[in-house]
């Protein structure tokens, strides 16, 4: 997921889909536009709604609302989650990501990561926590080694501690599942 993200809205509620609109204009790197306002040689990255998908292709996250048969749906969020948990749970899907049942997997592998087991998840060192918070706010290594005063070297075997910590494939996945477990908010 490199460059500008597009996100579709097309909630119902307008309020809601105004409230998104307005928080989603604060993001770095994403592009809003409301159903009916692409062209045909347009494409979204990534709806969010809370009716039925819209095509067969593009990743939804249903913010309250029935799934339906939930083949494109990579997110069902209850209609009370902050609009801050939408936007990432918009990422993740945007990313490849599904996120069911409390649960994240990629879409792509055979492997259900949702059955993995994550004793170790809530042992994080306080060092880790502070990577972990880094890492959730986007920051590459360097970034993450200046911060917090240590070696690049240092940094990169903290964030290999974190994503191996919480089972996750790489650096995205680890936020994901911070997120969905509380460790980090965004």
């Amino acid at each position: 997921m490199a460059g500008i993200l597009t996100i579709q809205l097309a909630l119902a509620d307008h309020g809601r889909e105004e409230e998104l609109a307005v928080a989603l204009s604060e993001e770095r790197g994403i592009t809003v536009v409301h159903e009916g306002d692409l062209e045909s040689s347009a494409h979204a990255d990534v709806v969010v709604t809370d009716s039925a998908p819209q095509d067969g292709g593009t990743p939804h996250v249903l913010w309250g609302g029935k799934a339906g048969d939930g083949t494109d749906v990579h997110a069902s969020l209850p209609a009370k989650t902050p609009v801050e948990v939408v936007i990432a749970a918009a990422r993740l899907a945007a990313a490849g990501y599904r996120l069911v049942g409390g649960k994240s997997r990629r879409v792509e592998t055979g492997d259900d990561l949702a059955d993995m087991p994550l004793p170790a998840r809530l042992h994080l060192s306080a060092r880790e926590r502070e990577v972990l918070a880094l890492l959730a706010e986007g920051a590459p290594n360097k970034v993450i080694a200046r911060r917090l005063g240590i070696s690049v070297h240092t940094a990169k075997f903290h964030v290999a501690a974190v994503v191996a910590k919480l089972g996750a494939a790489n650096r995205t996945e680890a936020i994901g599942i911070a997120m969905r477990e509380g460790l980090v908010l965004i």
